[in-house]
């Protein structure tokens, strides 16, 4: 027994060795290229200075923050792309999987695949294709023109509110299908009895949309609400894209993860700032995710 029980040890610590030996380079790689950067940086937001003529700042990097107008301008755009744009990208999601949900839809394998198809397609392509599409000669202005909404070309580059609804559609005609393919899964996995039930007691269609959808995809809309969130607070392919990396007109579209990059890579380096600014981010998206998950609790 004495020698069954050692062979069994044995044996227990040798794959317990050969599971450690497994995982390993895992390890060493999250620790080298996540967990090292998370401590380096929080190291680095204590330090003032330009490049590496760095010195202890203390907290003299975020007394810093409330006095640039720059870093204030852009925390006061993230969160208006938060506050507009995620909303009417959720709200656009749901409802086109609703409409999509419906297998006597003809062509709906191609409806399906043609709204998601701009969150697969190339950044640069669709970056120059919106910046012809919305020239001051291009085809929205002249479209817009033609039917009379508009008298003259707006400038959707050079004015700080058109360059703001600029961001915000191109955000949401990038990412609108990616968060549509969530619901439709979801809503593929709804048993239709329930809406067939629902329809023979007279619900209407808007009333089986409100309280038996919605409901019954909160855990998807909490899901896609708090990646959309965290898209949004970190934005900075579309804007660098479309402005080129200045977020013109007048800082109008100038992000945290826009400014962060600039201060780290465009001026003179100043890491132990940008540092800071980027554990700013990090709070936001903390925040946000805790009220969206405190607002979507069971109440019961």
């Amino acid at each position: 027994m004495a020698a069954a029980s050692g062979t069994r040890g044995g044996l227990k610590r040798y794959y317990d060795l050969n599971g450690w030996l497994f995982i390993a380079p895992s390890i060493l790689l999250i620790g080298v290229f996540l967990i090292y950067p998370i401590f380096r940086s929080l190291w680095l937001s204590a330090y003032t200075g330009k490049g590496l003529m760095m010195k202890f700042g203390g907290f003299a990097n975020i007394i810093r923050l409330w006095n640039d107008p720059v870093f204030l301008h852009a925390l006061s755009n993230t969160i208006i792309f938060f506050v507009v744009q995620v909303p009417i990208m959720i709200t656009l999601a749901l409802l086109l999987a609703a409409v999509l949900n419906n297998d006597r839809l003809k062509f709906i394998g191609f409806f399906r695949t043609a709204i998601f198809l701009p969150c697969v397609a190339s950044l640069v392509a669709y970056s120059i294709l919106f910046k012809a599409m919305f020239a001051v000669d291009g085809v929205v202005n002249s479209a817009l023109m033609s039917v009379g909404i508009v008298d003259g070309p707006i400038g959707w580059f050079t004015d700080p509110f058109w360059a703001k609804v600029l961001v915000i559609l191109a955000i949401t005609w990038r990412w609108t299908g990616y968060n549509m393919i969530f619901y439709l899964a979801a809503l593929q996995n709804i048993d239709k009895s329930i809406y067939e039930a629902a329809r023979i007691d007279g619900v209407p269609a808007w009333g089986r949309f409100i309280y038996i959808t919605v409901p019954m995809l909160k855990p998807v809309i909490l899901f896609t609400t708090i990646i959309s969130t965290i898209g949004t607070i970190q934005l900075f392919d579309e804007v660098y894209n479309l402005t080129e990396g200045r977020g013109s007109p007048a800082n109008s579209t100038m992000t945290l993860s826009l400014y962060i990059y600039n201060t780290t890579f465009r001026q003179m380096p100043s890491y132990g700032y940008a540092a800071t600014m980027s554990y700013v981010v990090v709070l936001m998206v903390a925040l946000f995710s805790f009220l969206q998950f405190y607002a979507a609790r069971d109440k019961s």
